[in-house]
């Protein structure tokens, strides 16, 4: 018999392919404890020392059912769509399969919105987005939606990088138009999609404030007193109140601080501008009603 490495594939392991070599499964289980395996679930194993993260157990789950497709959360996560939650999901073309420890969506898919990632076979991206529009709540979807269609610095581990928008409006869209099944509602919910928000919080202020009636506009160019075009969050321009909103980063180097006092204090002097409101990224998701209460003492 071989050993246990030797049959794994890139770290993994399945219980069926030591079987299928001559393991028993009492003696199969005893030298993976021995050796410190770690369960993936389903039959499914990682090597000692292999980290047990999403994407290994999106790969683990893929080698034991191959006809399962990386869909929804755990796709836009591939993609690096910026997410409010990332979950284990795959959809069945055939809708055949059922797993125990991810979600499995059945649904037809065409072989044009397969596409591979990272070694993985996953929705493409306008697919990935009509889905999470289709099944997620509203902000939920429209937070994905929004971190497609722009440039966005996202986090990969332990570092970050800067990508380019990987999709448009209007082929997310198309790929709606496609859809029955609960496409009326995520139609609506597509319209409200600003592809000028730079960041989950500005689009869950955004959302918030539109449920609340205000309708500021976004991304809105102003002039300070020295002639500098500075982009603000959000405007009301005729009572001249700017919401500026802060991402969870910290502004860590010298002159990545300086850089944003200097712009507060240009913003502030700027004659279209009367207010300027800051909050937080933990303010937006966490206590909105603060954030509105204080947009309507500024709006008067």
């Amino acid at each position: 018999m071989r050993e246990l490495r030797e049959l794994a594939l890139g770290g993994l392991l399945l219980t069926s392919w030591a079987v299928a070599e001559g393991w028993s499964r009492s003696s199969l289980f005893r030298r993976l404890r021995e050796e410190g395996w770690a369960t993936l679930g389903e039959g499914a194993w990682a090597e000692p020392g292999r980290a047990s993260d999403l994407r290994t157990r999106l790969r683990a789950t893929q080698l034991a059912a191959p006809g399962l497709v990386v869909s929804h959360r755990a796709a836009a996560w591939l993609w690096r769509i910026e997410l409010l939650r990332v979950e284990a999901e795959f959809t069945d073309p055939d809708g055949l399969r059922k797993r125990k420890y991810v979600r499995v969506h059945r649904c037809a898919m065409r072989p044009e919105e397969i596409a591979v990632r990272d070694g993985l076979r996953v929705t493409s991206v306008d697919r990935t987005l009509a889905d999470l529009l289709v099944t997620c709540p509203r902000d939920e979807a429209l937070v994905a939606v929004e971190s497609a269609l722009a440039h966005r610095t996202v986090t990969d581990g332990e570092s970050s990088l800067r990508r380019a928008p990987l999709t448009r409006l209007d082929r997310v869209a198309a790929s709606l138009a496609e859809r029955s099944h609960g496409a009326a509602r995520a139609r609506r919910h597509l319209t409200l999609a600003d592809p000028t928000s730079g960041s989950p919080a500005e689009t869950m202020a955004r959302l918030r404030m539109y449920d609340a009636g205000l309708r500021p506009e976004t991304q809105a160019r102003v002039l300070t007193g020295g002639g500098r075009v500075l982009r603000v969050d959000f405007l009301f321009r005729e009572r001249g109140v700017a919401v500026e909103i802060e991402g969870y980063a910290y502004h860590g180097r010298r002159e990545d601080h300086r850089r944003d006092v200097a712009r507060f204090n240009d913003l502030q002097q700027s004659p279209e501008v009367r207010v300027v409101l800051r909050f937080t990224a933990e303010e937006v998701f966490h206590s909105p009603e603060t954030m509105l209460a204080a947009i309507r003492r500024a709006l008067g």
